[in-house]
């Protein structure tokens, strides 16, 4: 079942200077899309004109009916100034009118999960970057949407919190839920993406999984950092 789907004729940050064009993509439920190019290929803008945050944009986003509930995390952590760590789970929690006692069970294990227990009731401005980025973490994953769409989540993290990380989106997975992710780890994404889009220029040269990306590269044994590398050499 397509939990997301996707089809951008253009989009970007001010008008007659497109960023990106003909984007379509879908996400199905227990899938995970690998959204992957180099700096510039548009990837971020993708993702925010998905969350609605971009203030030119021509086209159509679809979320199921039954995906009303949607976790952005994005590349730069969004933190309240004067709200503690603990503030910022309990506003999330109002928002999306959590039940008390499910919002107080999820927030201490996720807190727990990532080793910011201690830290609770301490200011994320005053955090380092990795601990700031296992916030937005927390905060994507407390409501336990259907979709998450993640935009280079694991910058700062340290391995333990990467480990974390993808054992939380495989559990989600198990559930039905449906991700799209960002990544320039290209050997990590080989290892759990279902599929891929490569995006230079801003639109998508390729799609497929990693079989389907090797025939169209021509390097039946290769690696996706081979191929990411041929591919771009091909739409330059």
């Amino acid at each position: 079942m397509e939990l997301l789907k996707v089809n951008i004729n253009k989009a970007g940050y001010y008008r007659n200077n497109d960023v990106i064009n003909n984007v379509t993509l879908s996400v199905k439920a227990g899938e995970l899309v690998g959204l992957i190019g180099p700096n510039g290929a548009g990837k971020s803008t993708t993702l925010k004109a998905i969350m609605g945050l971009v203030p030119v944009f021509n086209g159509c986003i679809e979320f199921a009916r039954n995906a009303k509930k949607y976790s952005y995390i994005p590349e730069q952590p969004v933190i309240y100034e004067g709200l503690t760590l603990w503030e910022h789970l309990e506003l999330a929690a109002a928002v999306y009118a959590m039940d008390q006692r499910e919002f107080l069970l999820k927030a201490e294990d996720l807190l727990k999960l990532f080793h910011l227990t201690e830290f609770k009731h301490h200011l994320p401005t005053t955090f380092s970057k990795g601990m700031q980025q296992k916030t937005m973490l927390i905060l994507g994953f407390l409501i336990g949407p259907l979709v998450y769409v993640v935009d280079e989540s694991f910058v700062g993290l340290d391995p333990m919190g990467i480990k974390d990380f993808l054992l939380l989106l495989e559990i989600a997975r198990s559930h039905g839920a449906g991700v799209l992710l960002s990544t320039h780890m290209l050997d990590t994404a080989e290892k759990i993406c279902n599929s891929f889009l490569l995006m230079n220029e801003g639109t998508v040269v390729a799609r497929g999984n990693l079989e389907e990306i090797r025939e169209l590269c021509g390097l039946s044994q290769g690696s996706l950092f081979d191929c990411f590398l041929k591919l771009l050499e091909r739409h330059s």
